[in-house]
């Protein structure tokens, strides 16, 4: 199963994300608060996949998303998204993310994008 890298300013959304995760067997090896952590944990870390909040202080996912590819071209990302951001979604995705979940998060969904994108 991947080992999964969860990044959102939130931790109760981390939290959230993470006992989906575990509850359907994945392992979280990881939680980062905004996208310049987000990026030292992915080098240390390197994960099968990031799952990956838009809107964070110092930087956003958009930015952490190009600076992650920019080290690691085959890195999996996930964008997570409030009700609202698809222009922001569209950036994240031309910048390299493979999928997108919205929140408030539905664990069938967040497991669906998962597997389509780490197996």
């Amino acid at each position: 199963m991947a080992n999964i890298l969860i990044v959102d300013d939130a931790a109760f959304m981390r939290m959230m994300i993470k006992d989906i995760l575990m509850k359907n067997g994945y392992t979280v090896v990881g939680e980062a608060e905004n996208g310049i952590k987000a990026i030292e944990k992915f080098k240390e870390l390197v994960p099968d996949l990031v799952i990956m909040d838009i809107t964070m202080p110092e930087m956003d996912g958009i930015q952490a998303v190009r600076q992650i590819k920019g080290i690691s071209s085959e890195a999996k990302i996930i964008m997570c998204s409030a009700m609202g951001q698809q222009a922001m979604v569209i950036e994240s995705i031309q910048a390299g993310a493979r999928d997108f979940i919205v929140k408030p998060f539905q664990a069938e969904r967040v497991i669906e994008a998962v597997k389509k994108v780490v197996g």
